[in-house]
């Protein structure tokens, strides 16, 4: 036993994957849930039914209470009742789906002009108007405005509270640590008019606070919020919001189609769950609205350079700059507590991710005289963090690999770092989710735009703050400017003209970027002001391939419209040759001005010679002087994801917990974490569970209480779905002090047999 322990000291202070074994981990189901407890669903109706209608339908079962009804976003109710009476409406001929509600969060100058936004001004609408986006209302569905504040004060033009149920949407006041700001932040990108201008400074906010204390709302709450941005007419909605639902059927997503169809140009962000596949989010997956990752603005970054190893550094949001000139001493801060930090005056401590807010760590590194911090993370992969107030001293953000080389670098004797600073410009960030969507195979996200360090309005001030929550206001801002210019265009060609006239990103090394990662590129909004042709649609889906055909057609019909003044020539450029596909591709053709063409594209696959099981790419129209790229995929069968992947654990950024994450790619009906006896492998309990997860990204905090007694377990974190389970097998040590820790070979952890608790 002592040289297994001894085996395993690598796993550090979280768990970590190991590969699956042979033997079977038997546990008994996970508990059932609660009859008793009441919940809330969406009810989608086939036909539309007013409210003494749905009152009929339901009076049978006097358990169900009515909370909203639907006829503008989507048609059906919201009700809340036990599990068993909300089952019973899936048996009304009139009810199409019964949806759990989710629960949605935020997604926690230069960047205008990158997007070609200064340039836009140089721009006149039909009334000779300079193109600012007057006269075109927004409508921001998030946490609220602070519409006190300078720069905003112009452009509110009043909104409605959909967690207060009032007409007042000011954000919420900062009490008890719940206090909101991102409503604010995201209108300012939008349209702030003062000491920082928006896209399109002039369009008018109608602010929607459909999101509350702590910047989380619900299902019907957002539904309720995009009801009434149809009654009110808006013209551009902006959803800096989501969950890690990867699906295009949830409520909220069809419900933001449904306002696309009366007129509305849908923007939402895309999720902040990169960089893996499958990671967008709804309502980042509604198939009409406007979806958006984020790319960076030109931003100075900096890198430590160690050994002749260059290591990127991820400022925290709200940190000074990383400016130092000569070399600094580091040292391990362990989690940042003030007794460990006692050598650290002059030099720059790394210290782990877990129990104290990150403003904390770095203030007691500040107090400690360290001239610097950086965070690493305590789970696989990288983060982005904000302090919560300034603090003198540079904090940054690495991840949990690179934390760990570097402190066993500390190990082996002095270390000094010196900083680089590299300048870089159009990188996909990598919290930025990537598609595609499950199920329907469409690319999400459509564009990129800046989402990273971007100063904006908060309440009582300015801050700067990153995530595609960040991105897609710049897009919902250039759509307004759009609009402006275009008052005749609806969402189908706004849309398309910010994704024919993108420009593809690449990655450092020159390689392009996915479709399924940047769609069509990060958006050049002059450029889609001055474009001479429309595409539509303006990306391709040829669906699911099935080995068992061979040689077989999939089409895709776009429109191709001439929107110059000119007679224009169109020629498309036959896609790099794969092998086991051919294409067929439309002759050249010519369109007089105003005249379009709707037009066949062919695809034909032998299914037996293809290899991977996603195909992308982009097409190539040559439309007179421009150059269109117009984004494809196709996928062979349906990719055989497991489903449980990803998973880690670490100390939560709150004393007394842990955080656990973990990827469902294709969401499951039974998730659990089962805990066994490392020696006799005898099931010890459940260290949590959840039946009908969905697709996408689990984040979840747990207290400290729930972890087992001391001692080593191994744990089975499994997924169930459509009667095939798949699993991950990981070792948890659980030290004497009741924290996770490092495997140690004692008589004290090799004899413990500590019940769970």
């Amino acid at each position: 036993m002592k040289k297994f322990l001894l085996s395993i000291t690598v796993l550090s202070l979280f768990w970590s994957q190991t590969p699956v074994s042979a033997r079977t981990l038997s546990h008994p189901p996970i508990p059932e849930e609660s009859p008793d407890i009441e919940k809330v669903a969406i009810v989608v109706l086939k036909d539309p039914k007013n409210e003494q209608e749905i009152k009929q339908m339901i009076e049978q079962n006097p358990d169900l209470q009515i909370r909203h009804t639907f006829n503008q976003a989507l048609n059906g109710f919201s009700v809340k009742g036990k599990p068993s009476a909300l089952q019973s409406l899936k048996r009304i001929e009139s009810v199409s789906a019964v949806s759990p509600v989710n629960t949605y969060h935020v997604h926690s100058n230069d960047n205008i002009k990158l997007i070609g936004g200064l340039n836009a001004r140089g721009y006149y609408d039909e009334n000779n108007q300079r193109l600012t986006g007057k006269g075109v209302k927004v409508g921001v569905i998030d946490t609220g405005i602070d519409y006190n504040h300078p720069d905003l004060r112009r452009s509110y033009g009043g909104g409605r509270d959909l967690v207060d149920n009032d007409r007042d949407p000011m954000e919420t006041k900062a009490a008890g640590g719940q206090g909101t700001l991102h409503g604010t932040h995201v209108a300012g990108i939008i349209a702030a008019n003062g000491r920082i201008q928006g896209v399109a400074p002039e369009a008018t906010i109608i602010a929607y606070r459909a999101l509350g204390p702590g910047g989380s709302g619900t299902t019907e709450q957002v539904i309720a919020a995009i009801e009434q941005a149809i009654k009110d007419k808006v013209d551009v909605l902006n959803l800096s919001l989501g969950n890690n639902v990867n699906g295009p059927d949830l409520p909220i997503s069809m419900a933001l189609n449904k306002a696309v169809e009366k007129g509305i140009t849908a923007v939402t962000s895309s999720g902040n769950s990169g960089p893996n596949i499958w990671t967008v989010g709804s309502p980042g997956t509604a198939s009409k609205a406007i979806s958006v990752g984020a790319s960076t603005p030109t931003i100075k970054v900096p890198f430590l350079s160690i050994n002749g190893r260059e290591i990127r550094l991820d400022l925290l949001q709200g940190s000074k700059e990383w400016e130092f000139d000569r070399s600094y001493e580091m040292i391990d801060g362990g989690l940042g507590y003030p007794d460990q930090l006692k050598n650290a005056e002059g030099k720059i401590v790394l210290i782990e991710r877990g129990e104290l807010t990150f403003t904390d760590k770095a203030v007691h590194a500040m107090e400690a005289g360290a001239e610097g911090i950086i965070i690493y993370n305590n789970t696989k992969g990288r983060f982005f963090g904000n302090l919560d107030s300034e603090v003198p001293i540079p904090a940054a953000a690495l991840s949990k690999e690179e934390g760990e080389e570097l402190k066993k670098l500390m190990k082996e004797g002095r270390l000094l770092a010196r900083t680089n600073i590299i300048e870089e410009r159009d990188i996909l960030a990598d919290f930025s989710s990537r598609g595609p969507v499950t199920s329907t195979w469409e690319i999400k996200p459509d564009v990129v735009a800046p989402g990273v360090a971007i100063n904006s309005t908060i309440p009582g001030g300015y801050l700067p703050l990153q995530g595609t929550s960040m991105a897609a206001p710049h897009v919902a801002g250039a759509c307004a400017i759009l609009k402006q210019a275009h008052p005749d265009w609806g969402p189908e060609k706004i849309k398309a003209a910010l994704m024919n006239t993108a420009k593809l990103i690449r990655t450092a090394d020159g390689q392009t970027y996915r479709t399924y990662e940047q769609g069509a590129g990060r958006i050049q909004l002059d450029q889609a002001l001055t474009a001479g042709t429309l595409v539509f649609p303006a990306s391709m889906q040829f669906g699911k391939f099935q080995i068992a055909d061979r040689l077989h057609d999939h089409s895709s019909f776009i429109t191709v419209e001439n929107i110059s003044e000119k007679t224009q020539s169109y020629s498309f450029s036959v896609p790099y040759k794969e092998q086991g596909i051919n294409w067929e591709m439309p002759m050249t053709f010519q369109l007089n001005p105003g005249e379009k063409k709707k037009v066949e594209i062919k695809m034909s696959a032998d299914p037996t010679l293809l290899q991977k099981k996603i195909h992308d790419g982009y097409l190539l129209l040559k439309a007179g002087a421009e150059s269109i790229h117009i984004p494809y995929l196709y996928v062979l069968e349906e990719p055989d994801y497991p489903r449980v992947m990803g998973f880690g654990i670490g100390k939560g950024d709150k004393p007394g917990t842990y955080h656990y994450e973990v990827y469902l790619p294709g969401g499951a009906e039974e998730f659990g974490i089962a805990m066994f006896d490392s020696e006799s492998l005898r099931f010890m309990g459940f260290l949590d569970w959840k039946r009908n997860t969905g697709k996408g990204q689990l984040l979840q905090e747990i207290p400290a209480e729930k972890l087992p007694g001391p001692g080593l377990y191994l744990a089975k974190v499994f997924a169930k779905k459509a009667g095939r389970e798949d699993w991950i097998e990981t070792y948890l040590f659980v030290r004497p002090d009741g924290q996770l820790g490092d495997p140690e070979p004692s008589a004290e952890s090799e004899e413990s047999t500590s019940k769970y608790k």
